[in-house]
């Protein structure tokens, strides 16, 4: 049978203890918040889906409005109840916390309907898995992070066949600096961006850090103001000659339209968790190709390879946290990936659904919210 009717749509939270905060001016992570999300069907299968939270109350809107909404229609349906439960309460769900959630909820779908038809999510989608690009999030913890430990780290991963890596910013100028250099240095002929963490508040601070480093050949400058401000972002792409990327944890109302209007970007960055999911996200894809500009996915590797590989898109740069530094703890105990020659990283395997998207036992060993006991009914 490859209908089936949803019974439940049930959430929790961990809360993953990183080794350090991280710390981005005055944004401070002690911890990073996972949301879970189970979609049960009355054919004993069930869907799958987590994202960061970013300490929203995304649970929580899952549980008061999403959840009903959702509750009796078919997973075939999926696409047409996630635009009921979006236009329903678009003051909540058209962007943000509502948005995140809603994401979640349409990716569980999308899982379980892969694997009620036994099929992959790259088979569902009409594709399958292939060798992308694969980019080593490099240089965390920054707080803790120095320049050596950042060249040493990154020797290590250049030896094994990573060819791409992204470093956040590291706390004063000259300290990004030197720990840009020093990946440079570890990894003379690989891309190397950076993730400035939207710390930044003017272009000419921003812009004279940039030409302060021209020896560094930055791929991008990703994140650099915060969200919101299209305009000042077009007069730093005025400005300097790195490519610009911006669009984490965006979406939703005029996203990325308003970047596109103003000609603010290069790279229109994609993160499915948060844009829409499957049903909605793809349409972040579309419209950026459609103004000529170039995307790039955020993390969630085990998501984002799967989907773009199969829509044709597997030249795209697959993001991996290095497992136990903080980056993105609740992917550590997956899957990692299998570096080729060339700095791609070999197809994940082929398993119903997204395949397997939650280590038991590592939920277990963080702190967690689990109201429903989701955990005791995954083993």
């Amino acid at each position: 049978m490859t209908s089936a009717t949803i019974t439940s749509v049930d959430v929790m939270t961990i809360q993953a203890q990183l080794p350090a905060p991280v710390i981005f001016g005055e944004w401070i992570m002690r911890s990073r918040e996972f949301a879970l999300v189970r979609v049960r069907t009355d054919r004993g299968v069930d869907g799958l889906m987590y994202t960061l939270t970013r300490d929203g109350a995304v649970a929580e809107q899952i549980r008061k409005t999403i959840a009903a909404l959702y509750v009796g229609t078919t997973i075939d349906d999926r696409e047409r109840t996630f635009t009921v439960a979006w236009r329903r309460s678009l003051a909540s769900h058209a962007a943000g916390i509502g948005l995140r959630a809603l994401s979640i909820v349409d990716l569980a779908c999308w899982d379980a309907a892969a694997k009620l038809r036994d099929l992959s999510i790259a088979g569902l989608l009409g594709g399958h898995n292939e060798p992308m690009p694969a980019t080593a999030i490099i240089g965390y913890p920054p707080g803790t992070m120095g320049p050596e430990e950042t060249g040493a780290q990154t020797a290590v991963l250049y030896a094994a066949g990573w060819r791409r890596f992204k470093a956040p910013i590291g706390g004063a100028a000259e300290r990004s600096a030197a720990r840009l250099r020093a990946a440079r240095a570890a990894a003379p002929d690989a891309w190397l961006g950076m993730d400035a963490a939207w710390v930044y508040e003017d272009v000419e601070t921003a812009a004279s850090f940039i030409e302060s480093i021209p020896d560094v050949g930055l791929g991008w400058f990703e994140d650099i103001f915060p969200p919101g401000d299209a305009g000042i972002l077009r007069q730093l792409r005025d400005r300097i000659e790195v490519p610009i990327a911006m669009g984490d944890e965006q979406g939703g109302s005029y996203f990325p339209e308003a970047l596109i209007a103003a000609g603010a970007v290069d790279v229109v960055r994609v993160d499915l968790t948060c844009m829409g999911g499957l049903t909605r996200g793809r349409r972040v894809i579309d419209q950026a190709l459609a103004a000529g500009l170039d995307f790039a996915p955020h993390m969630f590797p085990h998501v984002h390879s799967q989907v773009l590989a199969a829509l044709g898109y597997a030249d795209r740069p697959i993001e991996w946290g290095i497992p136990d530094t903080g980056v993105h703890p609740m992917d550590d105990p997956l899957p990692q990936p299998v570096i080729l020659d060339g700095g791609l990283m070999a197809p994940l395997p082929e398993l119903p659904g997204f395949g397997h998207m939650v280590d038991i036992d590592w939920v277990r060993s963080q702190p967690h919210d689990d109201p429903v006991g989701i955990l005791a009914d995954l083993g």
